[in-house]
């Protein structure tokens, strides 16, 4: 884990300020890259002096050799979490195949320390709006692509990015326990992303469930 870009007790200036050294740092590293070798690892599409992928259902073009990420819709710089995000994605990605395999975060690299502030900021939150809300946790996760498996109560798996997959899966509560809610991820995201942008594609994920 970066613990460059991962401090909880930090503020949310200093964790931008982080990534976004963090990310020009990352752009360095992959400039000398081969970009068609680059679109293999990672599963993007290169043409035109760049990459095309999906981060969830949103399209996102990445600039070669600039490695800026955009929206190509707009044309407007992604935030520098997405930035940091897919520059990682690209820096580390290795062509390991799906495992077919749900662990925790805190079964991921040093996860376990932060495990309780993710699960506070993602499944959490899940739990709080759709545990008793089944069909609309459904809605929501169909709104995302999302694909139902059986899992929990309801589990849904997404594909985050072309090579890393997500499980959201609620548990319904009952008379002596509460509803419960988690983010998992295939275990082979430890060949794509850092924990630290694991725990952001996580809080990603949660959010854009709520919203929709």
């Amino acid at each position: 884990m970066d613990k460059r870009t991962w401090k909880p007790e930090s503020s949310q200036e200093e964790r931008s300020k982080a990534l976004a050294q963090r990310a020009d740092e990352l752009r360095l590293g992959l400039r000398g890259r081969d970009p068609h070798r680059l679109a293999d690892a990672t599963g993007s599409a290169f043409a035109g002096g760049g990459f095309r992928l999906d981060l969830f259902t949103q399209s996102v073009s990445l600039s070669f050799p600039d490695l800026e990420a955009v929206d190509p819709a707009s044309g407007k710089a992604l935030p520098v979490s997405v930035q940091a995000l897919l520059l990682y994605y690209f820096s580390i990605a290795d062509e390991t195949p799906l495992a077919g395999r749900w662990i925790s975060f805190a079964e991921l690299p040093d996860g376990r320390v932060y495990n309780q502030a993710f699960q506070g900021y993602t499944g959490d939150l899940l739990a709080r709006r759709f545990g008793a809300d089944l069909p609309g946790f459904e809605r929501a996760s169909r709104l995302l692509a999302g694909g139902k498996i059986s899992y929990g109560d309801a589990g849904f798996a997404f594909l985050a990015l072309p090579r890393v997959s997500l499980l959201a899966v609620l548990w319904q509560g009952d008379d002596e326990f509460p509803a419960s809610g988690k983010i998992l991820f295939d275990s082979s995201v430890v060949h794509y992303l850092p924990t630290d942008v694991c725990a952001i594609l996580g809080g990603m994920l949660t959010r854009k469930l709520l919203a929709a």
